[in-house]
Order: C-alpha cells, then sequence, then structure tokens
C-alpha cells in the first residue's frame, strides 16, 4: 500500500501514545506500521533522495508537528509521550488530526506560519506563493526544528560542560583558531568569567566569556550583566555573554551600551546550525537558474 501522507500519520501516531507510557522513536515506528498494516516493503520506499525513507520521514514530520501543538512531548533524547492535551483530543477522537486541526493551537500556528497574518488571510497568502517561497518556507521550518533539538541536547550537558562547549563553538566561528587560544576558567573562584578567548596569538585582544546554562523559561535582568561588566572591567578585552536562557530588555539595552554582545538559546542554537556545530549535513539541494550569458554568446 503507499506510504501515508505526514498528516495522515498524527493521529495514529498520537493513539500509540495514548498508554501514557514513554516510548522510544523505534518503537513508535513499529507500532505505526502494524497498525496501518504496511509491509517491510513499504516501510523500506524511498524519498526522491534516495536517502530516507518516506516513513520515517513522514512519521518523524507527523511526530514534530504534534510536539508543535502541545499534544506531545519529549521526555528524553529520541523519545515520546502523549501530554494532558493529546489525551484529550484522543477523547474527542476527530475523524483526522492535520495542520488544519492544528491551527487550534497557538504554538503551533506560531511554528507553521509565524510571520502571517491574524486576520484569516494566511490561506490566501500561502496559495499565492511561489514554489520558491515554499521552499524557502519549508527550509525554515526545519532549521526551526532541528534548533529546537539542537538545543535540547545542549540543555542535557553539565554546567561546565557547557562551557567548554562555548569555547569550543567560538573556535569553529574562527575565534582564536589557533593552538592554546582559549581556556575555561576554574569552576569555582572564577569571579565571574566562565572563559577566555584570545583572538591575536600574542594575546592583545581577549574575549572574556560567562557561559550560562541556565532553563530557557528563565529572565537574565540588568542585575546580571552589570555584575559581569564589573568582573571584566580593567582587564582590557571584550565581553561575551551565552546562555540557554532569555534576556529582559532592560539587560539588552545596557549591554549594548556596554558593548557586550549577548547570545541566548535560540541564537546559540542557529550559531550551531550555521557553522555545522553539532549537527551534519542531510541532504543538498541545488537551486539553479537560467545561464543567459552563455545563450547570448550563441547569439546572431
Amino acid at each position: 500500500m503507499p506510504v501515508p501522507k505526514y498528516f495522515e500519520l498524527m493521529k495514529p501516531l498520537l493513539q500509540e501514545t495514548g498508554d501514557g507510557a514513554t516510548h522510544t522513536k523505534k518503537e513508535l515506528k513499529a507500532a505505526v506500521a502494524k497498525r496501518l498494516g504496511l509491509s517491510e516493503a513499504d516501510q523500506a520506499e524511498l524519498l526522491p533522495s534516495g536517502r530516507q525513507t518516506a516513513f520515517a520521514n513522514r512519521l518523524s514530520w507527523a511526530g514534530t508537528y504534534l510536539l508543535k501543538a502541545g499534544l506531545l512531548e519529549r521526555p528524553a533524547r529520541a523519545t515520546f509521550s502523549i501530554t494532558a492535551e493529546g489525551r484529550r483530543v484522543l477523547k474527542e477522537d476527530p475523524a483526522v488530526i492535520d495542520p488544519d486541526f492544528l491551527e487550534r493551537y497557538e504554538s503551533f500556528r506560531a511554528f507553521a506560519h509565524p510571520e502571517s497574518p491574524t486576520d484569516g488571510s494566511a490561506g490566501a497568502e500561502q496559495a499565492a506563493a511561489t514554489p520558491d517561497d515554499t521552499f524557502e518556507e519549508a527550509f525554515r521550518q526545519i532549521n526551526d526544528n532541528l534548533a529546537d533539538e539542537v538545543l535540547a541536547e545542549v540543555l542535557k550537558l553539565s554546567p561546565r560542560a557547557f562551557e567548554q562547549m562555548v569555547i569550543d563553538l567560538l573556535y569553529k566561528m574562527g575565534y582564536g583558531a589557533f593552538e592554546n587560544a582559549g581556556h575555561t576558567t576554574p569552576f569555582t573562584n572564577d569571579e565571574g568569567i566562565d572563559g577566555i578567548i584570545m583572538e591575536d596569538k600574542l594575546g592583545f585582544d581577549l574575549i572574556y566569556i560567562q557561559a550560562k546554562k541556565w532553563d530557557p523559561d528563565q529572565t537574565i535582568g540588568r542585575p546580571q550583566i552589570q555584575s559581569f561588566v564589573g568582573a571584566i572591567s580593567g582587564k582590557g578585552g571584550k565581553g561575551l555573554f551565552v546562555t540557554t536562557a532569555k534576556f529582559a530588555r532592560p539587560a539588552v539595552d545596557y549591554a549594548r551600551h556596554q558593548h557586550i554582545i549577548l547570545i541566548d538559546g535560540p541564537k546559540l542554537a542557529r550559531l550551531m546550525i550555521e557553522h555545522d556545530f553539532g549537527v551534519s549535513v542531510q541532504k543538498v539541494f541545488e537551486i539553479k537558474t537560467l545561464d543567459t550569458d552563455l545563450f547570448n554568446d550563441y547569439t546572431d
């Protein structure tokens, strides 16, 4: 039988988590395939790229959409469990769970079309989208989902490992890209400085780093930034404050005036993706355009 579309896998996937237990991706893949009667040949059907099976890819996106809507949650790496709202939806037993159904959830709408208007004209805009627009939107959604996954992995690191990861990321970005150019400071009595990067080999230009792995819902205010500014005052270097949390507006404004660079959780994840740190390339699409210069050469 044909492999179901990704939205046709949403309800079966949610149903397989209905027991309230935590399930691995592997378990759910087998359970959904059995529920739908998919043969091994069906499950082995490849996408046009030849890099992944259609079933695994579509089931993954079904899980992503349910996560974004808040019907599933991810207790640990590569696992899923149903939420209270997910159980309520199963009790409601809609004929189908698809993107239109998930539009009722603000968290899903923010993921699916974050810049769409709220006056009901989103559908008209989508209908008028060019293939390039559609491709760009799909690319954005893929990267947004990857950023969430990257940040989830970062949050599992110990505070000390997080500090070292920040140093390593800066190396990958080209800061202090030479031997012994950076290091973390002693974990205790670090005077508010978690790491130091030398921008030049002689150490004339230094970047002082504060790296804090805090809860993503926590807000860092101006006092924390002021404390960091005090720690690096008189040291003749630049300041970089990296965290998995978020910054309050007063903190952002103060940091700007003090020339302190701030990196919050989402920006950290985007930098990791941009610089291929903690991620790998799955596939590459080449978008080509007409070379009019070549054809002009053949004009009589």
